[in-house]
């Protein structure tokens, strides 16, 4: 059916087909689980920003697993956010942290330096996605040179799916009441068409031919997905963030003239899978003597999980046991 105006939903992922031009996406509107995962962090402004825009990213690609799948994004780089971590967990279960050092953040922000790609500097981006079951474990790796989050996930639809494909990521501050909350919003568009010919390139420069030599033009690309690229291109970043603009009303503006249909949207949370069990079964994995140099001057082993900032107090005797009982 034709995408329709609902009422405005945040948190969820909506998937939809243009098929008048073989094209299918997602686009995500994050709110109370953007701000959740930010707020217990309190972040300089800019770190918020890019741990934004790795979540929404996670969440448009994660939201493609089946019910039983995970999907992680890191990064490891040498600029002030020197880590980013982004856990999805099928169906719709977020969480990410970031390490960054806070006098480098601080002279970026001096200096006007805090595009995501000065921010997070050289290093890589590291995509693993796990089906669950039998399925076999993926992991496709690009390198970070100073681009946008954007231009990487490009990079990696290039290199590990050749599938063309169109990513747009908007990160912001609403600010209402003198509060200030934060919202995230992104859209992924893909060329899928039937025919496999269709996805043409242009040939690669062969780089060692004869001096003077000029590659032969390829047949260029399919009008179809420059049509769709054209569009997508008119988005802005206020419209993914506005919370009075529903995902089907900027799918309508955006395909209208060619028909756009959305299917069930995908509902996603903030959620962390820490708990004292899975502390108890990571703890008993270390040595006797590791376990007793954590223990704290109150006779316990304090553990602060790093995504949502819950405090663990254990009790070493219940490692023991634990560790005893295998």
């Amino acid at each position: 059916m034709d995408a329709a105006v609902t009422p405005a939903g945040d948190d969820r992922v909506l998937p939809f087909a243009v098929e008048a031009l073989d094209v299918r996406g997602r686009v995500a509107s994050l709110g109370p689980s953007i701000d959740t995962i930010i707020a217990r962090h309190a972040y300089p402004a800019p770190v918020s920003r890019v741990v934004g825009e790795a979540v929404v990213l996670t969440a448009l690609l994660g939201s493609a697993l089946k019910l039983d799948g995970r999907f992680q994004l890191q990064t490891r780089t040498d600029g002030p956010i020197n880590m980013i971590v982004v856990d999805f967990d099928a169906p719709g279960r977020l969480r990410a942290c970031a390490r960054f050092d806070a006098a480098r953040v601080e002279a970026a922000m001096a200096a006007g330096e805090t595009t995501t790609g000065e921010l997070l500097g050289h290093g890589h981006l590291a995509l693993t996605i796990d089906q669950g079951g039998t399925m076999t474990r993926y992991q496709g790796v690009v390198a970070l040179e100073g681009q946008s989050l954007e231009e990487a996930a490009h990079q990696y639809f290039r290199q590990s799916e050749q599938i063309p494909t169109l990513v747009r990521l908007a990160v912001g501050e609403a600010m209402g009441g003198g509060d200030h909350a934060w919202r995230a919003g992104g859209l992924m568009v893909q060329f899928l068409p039937r025919s496999s010919e269709r996805m043409r390139r242009e040939d690669l420069n062969p780089g060692d031919a004869p001096e003077g030599y000029e590659p032969a033009a390829g047949p260029g690309e399919d009008d179809a997905w420059t049509e769709a690229k054209f569009l997508v291109a008119t988005v802005e970043d206020h419209e993914l963030l506005d919370p009075t603009l529903t995902r089907e009303q900027l799918l309508y503006r955006l395909f209208h003239e060619r028909g756009v249909r959305v299917f069930e949207p995908l509902p996603v949370e903030e959620s962390c899978r820490c708990s004292s069990d899975r502390i108890l079964a990571m703890l008993k994995g270390f040595s006797p003597e590791d376990r007793a140099d954590m223990v704290g001057d109150n006779g316990r082993i304090g553990i602060t999980c790093e995504f949502c900032s819950r405090h663990y107090d254990i009790d070493p005797a219940d490692v023991a046991a634990a560790a005893d009982a295998g």
